[in-house]
């Protein structure tokens, strides 16, 4: 009641014009920057030196603060926990993207060492991640297949040489990792940051969990323990899995049954993690548990030559010099370089900002993607392959005591340790083994299959544009998938756009509340004002659709009006021509004898004639007295003009 009372008793305003309201409020003229301010702002000094060096550094600026008594041992523990979790992961995914296993060691050192000085979340640990792993794999598959590598031994038998295609596809990815960097880095010094924006979180997670889809299919060959061709290009996913289908027969039997047991033992214990977590100082490290046990098996049966399982083979120990990436495959894999700049900053970014708003800290964009473009870059010259953030990595290090970057140096010491020490150990490792650990993995993703009801019940264009881009990237592979998965999002922007909801808001009684009268039942419209509301901005593209449905849910037909409105406008344009006739007609001059005795004369003046007497007596109310004086004037119009104008003028001298 309160507002209805507001507004009935509100004092009418004055509608304004564009142009009046420019009048009225008087706009602050512009301040054009001066040479002297620009040259102050980009002026050298101690300061703006500081500054820019703690914002491309941000651990100069928390670093000197880092509380030792009370996150140290956190980070301790949880850096150890995620280095654990790094070998295996690290073995994996290098299998995943078609390199030898010793780069994916590389991949969890040196970006996880160079994430300290230049990251600004504390909780991500960033490495090798599945998805990233998978779209280089599709890559080296297509421009260095393993046909190209066929050597013949015997004058008969063609077989590859792994040594020769290992060390062309590491050139290869090498270079792939430095041309991302230099879109992720340029992105970032160019406040790109937004870029991001233009993935939606449906699209991020159809488009994650079609590429798990296809991780799973890529590994069902080291599972059943057979060889398959390697396809590329659309419907390739589905020409391996229907050779792998085709192949089963020949599925060797003991390569299967390690794969099963080692699934079914990482998923028991990863559930046990899960359930026991608030009990458990830190998860089990069942995958590192299962490479070891599984590597010592290999080893004293010699499962490779009795029952033919393929293993990982040899893995040289020590650290490698810098090499400088071959920029003669630049114009090959420029925009499949761009696409994983893209995609592994948009899960870095999105799991740091969860975790930042979870612990109450800010996590810098930009320098983000400044971060991750350098660990790419400067890891691209050191055979590592492209990184992201892994989300069981970096729950396993919020979930252990992880409180700072620091936790990520110590995770990178413990694999430091396993390139110089221990690595040589792993080379009878079965290849089963590390498929099993990455399916396993993939169950967060597989989760996501969730959104679909979830979609369906609060919004059905995301639903759609989740279920677009999850066959999308199925059918047209991943580097196509995602072009067309974004398209179609900036279509759905734009459809948005174009068919928003329109609503007339009616306000729910005792509150100050307004909702949709047509849904709530208890929105009542406030008298005498009709609020109108689109869930979209107005522009070019759908303002005649927003005006429809303001006249529809308005019931004013503004047509009408406007039509009214011109045909009073033009019956007032004819009175006004035919006022201006009469002006001229009786535009002449006139004496006006106010002095009986003729001494004082003044002319009339254009009409009307206010300043007359006599005519100010024919524009007095009839029925009301005359004003004195204005009887008795002798007029030049003449008694018979006087009497015919006005009755109050006939026989008064005028």
């Amino acid at each position: 009641m309160e507002g209805e009372m507001t507004l009935s008793h509100r004092a009418p305003c004055k509608v304004l014009s564009e142009a009046d309201l420019e009048e009225v409020v008087q706009r602050k003229p512009p301040t054009e920057p001066s040479l002297r301010g620009c040259l102050h702002k980009t002026r050298c000094s101690a300061s703006t030196a500081k500054s820019l060096l703690f914002r491309f550094l941000p651990f100069l600026h928390w670093l000197p603060r880092y509380p030792f008594k009370d996150w140290l041992l956190g980070d301790i523990a949880s850096g150890f926990s995620v280095g654990i979790m790094h070998l295996p992961q690290g073995l994996a995914y290098a299998l995943l993207a078609g390199l030898p296993p010793v780069t994916g060691l590389y991949s969890s050192f040196y970006p996880v060492f160079l994430y300290f000085f230049f990251g600004t979340s504390r909780h991500n640990s960033v490495g090798p991640f599945a998805v990233i792993s998978v779209m280089i794999g599709s890559l080296t598959d297509s421009l260095l297949p393993s046909e190209k590598f066929l050597e013949s031994v015997n004058g008969s038998n063609m077989t590859v040489n792994e040594a020769q295609r290992d060390a062309a596809r590491v050139e290869l990815v090498a270079t792939i990792t430095v041309l991302t960097g230099i879109f992720q880095v340029a992105l970032g010094l160019l406040q790109f940051g937004f870029v991001v924006t233009y993935l939606s979180d449906p699209l991020v997670r159809g488009y994650t969990t079609a590429a798990s889809v296809h991780v799973l299919i890529s590994q069902l060959k080291n599972v059943f323990g057979v060889s398959v061709g390697e396809h590329s290009g659309p419907l390739s996913m589905f020409m391996t899995f229907i050779e792998i289908c085709q192949k089963l027969p020949e599925t060797n039997v003991g390569t299967l049954v390690t794969a099963i047991i080692a699934m079914v033992a990482i998923f028991i214990v990863k559930e046990l993690n899960h359930k026991l977590a608030s009990k458990l100082p830190m998860p089990i490290p069942i995958e590192l548990i299962t490479i070891i046990i599984s590597t010592g098996i290999s080893y004293g049966v010699n499962l490779n030559a009795k029952f033919g399982i393929s293993v990982v083979g040899n893995i040289p120990s020590g650290l490698k010099p810098p090499v400088a990436p071959n920029v003669s495959y630049f114009g090959q894999v420029v925009g499949n370089a761009f696409a994983i700049a893209v995609v592994g900053y948009a899960i870095c970014i999105s799991l740091g900002k969860i975790f930042a708003l979870k612990h109450g800290y800010k996590v810098d964009s930009n320098q983000e993607l400044i971060a991750l473009g350098l660990c790419n870059f400067l890891g691209g010259f050191f055979q590592c392959f492209a990184i992201s953030c892994s989300m069981s990595r970096s729950l396993v290090q919020e979930s252990t005591g992880g409180n700072s970057q620091v936790a990520g140096v110590i995770a990178s010491l413990v694999i430091l340790v396993t390139i110089l020490k221990v690595g040589e150990l792993f080379r009878d490792l079965p290849k089963a083994i590390l498929s099993a650990i990455i399916i396993i993995n993939l169950k967060g993703m597989f989760k996501q299959f969730n959104d679909l009801c979830m979609l369906w019940k609060s919004n059905r264009v995301d639903l759609v544009v989740w279920i677009v881009t999850f066959v999308a990237t199925l059918i047209l592979n991943l580097d196509i998938g995602l072009a067309a998965s974004v398209g179609f999002g900036l279509l759905t922007v734009i459809f948005r756009t174009q068919l928003p909801h329109y609503s007339i808001l009616g306000r729910i009684a005792d509150t100050d509340v307004y909702r949709d009268v047509a849904e709530y039942q208890t929105a009542q419209e406030v008298s005498g004002v009709k609020i109108f509301r689109s869930s979209s901005t107005l522009y070019f593209a759908n303002v005649e659709l927003y005006a429809e449905a303001l006249k529809k849910k308005s019931g004013i037909n503004v047509d009408r009006l406007i039509e009214k409105k011109k045909k009073a406008l033009k019956k007032l344009k004819k009175q006004q021509k035919k006022a201006e006739k009469e002006k001229a007609k009786w535009k002449k001059v006139l004496p006006c004898h106010r002095d009986p005795s003729g001494a004082t004369l003044h002319h009339l003046p254009a009409w009307p004639w206010p300043s007359c007497p006599c005519i100010q007596l024919a524009r007095w109310p009839v029925g009301l007295p005359l004003q004195s004086g204005a009887a008795g004037c002798e007029g030049a119009l003449g008694q018979s003009w006087a009497t015919a104008s006005h009755p109050r003028l006939a026989g008064k001298g005028c």
